[in-house]
């Protein structure tokens, strides 16, 4: 039994219909039945095709095609209305003559299925038939750009589309590289098998020339009787041997009857002298030669030197800061020092806050094994340890209990403290120290910060400068109540990057509904702000403009992702030390990208007034910005849900919260309450996602802004502030009655390039001059109403109504005219 068995599956194994089956999993009726269907069905795409070309059907039938419902309809193809449509869509909108080739696959195909034969080869034949179909229709979508219908529409926008990116030269190289890959793995085509067929050819001229040869010379020369009897003179028996080495080759055996005494004649003696190979097929002689083989010495590789490399070495890294190389950094002497003496501890305070703390928990037999005290500037941190199974939860529904008894505004419990086994009580300080900006610029935690783009916002509770680094937040959200410190917040962040950024290195966006707060960093436009085209005040104020600001940024944003993507690397830190390594050509569209900071000061303004078309940028900015260096912060008096929406939390990971009033206020900011118990004056709680930290926002008033812009302004600037893209928005509607001056200063190279392509269509103008969506359209609106193109036709592209760029001149001659 195991030995039948074994042979079972080998015969199975052997057998070709075996495989077919497996791969279709049809019974032997469905395949021959599919496999007919296939037969008849590339007959009928031979007999449609034919008829295609022979009628002109894309002239005649082409209207028919999308009215097959119309019984009325007549159409020329043989196959009727079914042919037509078949020639149309593969023909026509698919691969134009190449498509014959879909009537061999689809006929072998039915070949292979109805006599169930091996489908590993009808796998090969589709894999190279569709190869060759791609290849040919673009072929002739290069060759025939004036016949449409031989390349197709797939071949012919296959064709532009390779020459826009690698020119006419580049398309035909490649069309030429895939004809050889064809004939060399499908046709089998090899350097060998045309080296055989020359050496063939030569050899088969060669044998025609002998032959030709031989009957012309006399036949005196090849007498064999006469060679035979001549046995007298040896001497003349030693030239007719020679005579026949060098001509045809001796049958001894035919030439020993005709001698009468054959022990007298020895042929082999006479042979001897000439040394020579017969070939019998060329019958010409070959001489040996002792074969001689020159061997060549491969040469080194020669590593040619680095360009990037050579460049640093004899001009260094790249400094984009040497357009300004004698700009000055603001001084710390700008600021003012609101307090000399530090953080006053008040022992009396400090001990009457811990008594009141302990006996509010006696009495709710709440016991301590031990309590610390951190002095803050506005705050005092209280850790206590609790007796052994206390729970927390019972501490903590005492908070108002405890603020009751310390008769103090603020009081918030922490239970527990992350990272410590302890739990912390915030009570805040009678006499509360004010942080000056000078402080926290002047610390060493801020002048050492190896940061991006550091930020020192203030101090907390251990009073430790708070430094963060805003390119790892990525984003920041502030919220708060009106005159808790936001405004103070944004100037103390602004600060903080002048302080430690070049103007080369950072850039400003900054939007100021109230037009009252930023309006000081107008002095330092031409250093640190960024602003659209044709705009004359860096900050903006009108929320009209904030929209085309935003949508400005998010094509910045597209156009920096197309630079990281050509440079190969994930991020602009990346790119940037690459650029200054000169690794990237400038000619190739490369620069140095400084990071781009988005200050919204008053965010609920916006959204009453623009809503979504505010909401939806700023999404997509905070979503994709953070990798090219575009970095937004927000701020809002109103942290209710509507402005504060989840797809804004959602992107702002780093939050701010000032005191607001309510705990649904703090939620919304923070996710957590705490921020209803805050003191104002610059109490702030910020939190990346993890950890509430509780800091003393740095104060930094008007007039020490003011110094700071001037000692910037006063400085050697750019020509202009830093250029945003160009956004333009979308039409309300089409005038097809525009003014000449109106147009867009594309407007004649469009016209060139649609009166070329002989196609008129928006999407060709976005490849060719790298538009918008939006910008082509109404370049296309503009060429329709100038009688350039004509009516939109649905899916097909606009007829263009001028044949050549002659007549196109004529045309703008006659309308400067």
């Amino acid at each position: 039994m195991a030995k039948t068995t074994k042979k079972e599956t080998t015969d199975k194994k052997n057998d070709p219909k075996a495989d077919t089956k497996k791969f279709w999993k049809l019974s032997k009726q469905q395949n021959f039945v599919l496999g007919c269907l296939l037969v008849l069905f590339s007959i009928a795409l031979l007999v449609a095709f034919i008829s295609f070309y022979i009628n002109g059907q894309w002239q005649t039938d082409q209207s028919a095609v999308s009215q097959l419902d119309d019984r009325t309809e007549v159409v020329q193809n043989w196959l009727g209305k079914f042919g037509a449509y078949l020639a149309d869509l593969i023909v026509y909108k698919g691969f134009g003559i190449a498509s014959f080739i879909f009537v061999r696959l689809f006929f072998l195909t039915g070949l292979f299925l109805a006599l169930e034969m091996s489908t590993k080869k009808l796998k090969n034949t589709w894999f190279w038939d569709l190869f060759a179909i791609i290849i040919v229709s673009i072929l002739f979508g290069f060759f025939a750009t004036s016949a449409p219908e031989l390349g197709g529409t797939i071949g012919f926008e296959l064709n532009l589309f390779l020459q826009d990116y690698i020119g006419k030269t580049g398309t035909l190289l490649t069309l030429l590289f895939g004809l050889i890959v064809y004939l060399i793995f499908k046709i089998k085509v090899s350097p060998e098998k045309i080296q055989s067929y020359f050496d063939s050819t030569k050899n088969e001229l060669k044998t025609e020339l002998n032959t030709i040869k031989t009957a012309q010379e006399p036949e005196s020369a090849y007498n064999l009787e006469e060679f035979a009897i001549e046995e007298e003179d040896p001497e003349l028996d030693n030239i007719h041997l020679k005579t026949v080495d060098t001509r045809f080759e001796i049958n001894k055996e035919a030439l020993k009857p005709t001698i009468s005494n054959a022990s007298e004649i020895d042929l082999n003696p006479i042979l001897k002298p000439v040394e020579m190979n017969i070939n019998p097929v060329l019958e010409t002689p070959v001489q040996h030669n002792e074969e001689f083989v020159i061997e060549k010495s491969e040469e080194e590789d020669i590593i040619e030197e680095n360009l990037a490399s050579r460049l640093v070495a004899d001009f260094g890294l790249f400094d984009p800061t040497l357009d300004l190389s004698n700009y000055k950094f603001p001084t710390i002497d700008l600021l003012k020092e609101y307090s000399t003496g530090g953080i006053t501890i008040n022992q009396e305070e400090l001990e009457e806050n811990k008594n009141r703390i302990v006996d509010t928990l006696r009495n709710y037999k709440i016991e301590i094994a031990q309590i610390k005290a951190t002095v803050g500037p506005s705050v005092t941190l209280y850790e206590i340890v609790p007796e052994a199974g206390i729970r927390i939860s019972k501490i903590k529904s005492l908070e108002d209990d405890i603020a009751l008894s310390l008769s103090a505004l603020g009081i918030r419990i922490i239970a527990p403290i992350p990272g410590k086994g302890t739990i912390g009580i915030e009570v805040p300080n009678k006499n509360p120290t004010m942080v000056s900006m000078k402080s926290v610029i002047g610390s060493a935690k801020f002048q050492e910060a190896e940061m991006e783009l550091p930020i020192a916002l203030g101090k907390t509770i251990s009073n430790e400068t708070f430094v963060v680094d805003l390119a790892k937040m990525p984003h920041l959200l502030m919220a708060g109540a009106t005159g808790q410190g936001k405004s103070v917040g944004l100037n103390a962040v602004l600060t903080s990057l002048l302080y430690k950024k070049h103007p080369a290195e950072v850039k400003f966006v900054l939007v100021d509904p109230k037009k009252v707060e930023l309006t000081l960093f107008n002095k330092i436009e031409r250093h640190y702000l960024a602003k659209l085209p044709d705009t004359e005040d860096a900050i903006i104020t009108d929320n009209a403009k904030v929209v085309n600001t935003l949508n400005s940024l998010c094509v910045e944003m597209d156009n920096r992702y197309s630079l990281l993507k050509d440079a190969m690397v994930r991020n602009i830190k990346e790119y940037n030390e690459k650029f200054k390594s000169r690794k990237l050509n400038p000619e190739a569209g490369h620069r140095f990208l400084p990071y781009i900071i988005l200050v919204v000061d008053e965010f609920a303004d916006l959204i009453m007034t623009a809503g979504k078309e505010v909401e939806i940028p700023i999404a997509r900015l905070a979503q994709l910005a953070r990798a090219i260096g575009i970095h937004l912060i927000i701020a809002t008096q109103r942290p209710s849900v509507n402005v504060i929406t989840g797809l804004i939390k959602a992107n702002f990971p780093a939050r701010i919260a000032f005191r607001v009033t309510s705990k649904i206020d703090s939620r919304t900011i923070l996710d957590t309450q705490g921020a209803d118990q805050l003191i104002g004056r610059g109490d702030l709680l910020y939190t990346n996602g993890n950890d509430v930290v509780r800091v003393q926002c740095a104060f930094i008033d008007t007039p020490e802004v003011e110094k700071i812009t001037d000692f910037i302004g006063s400085q050697k600037a750019y020509a202009t502030a830093y250029l945003l893209p160009e956004f333009v928005g979308e039409d309300t509607g089409i005038n097809l009655d525009m003014d000449i001056s109106e147009r867009d200063t594309l407007f004649r190279e469009a016209a060139e390039i649609i009166v070329n392509a002989q196609q008129g269509s928006a999407s060709l103008l976005q490849r060719k001059l790298k538009l918008g969506y939006n910008r082509a359209g109404r370049l296309i609106d503009q060429l329709e109403a100038a009688g350039i193109v004509g009516p939109f036709e649905g899916s097909k592209a606009r007829t263009v109504n001028i044949l050549d760029l002659s007549a196109l001149d004529q045309f703008f001659n006659n309308e400067q005219n």
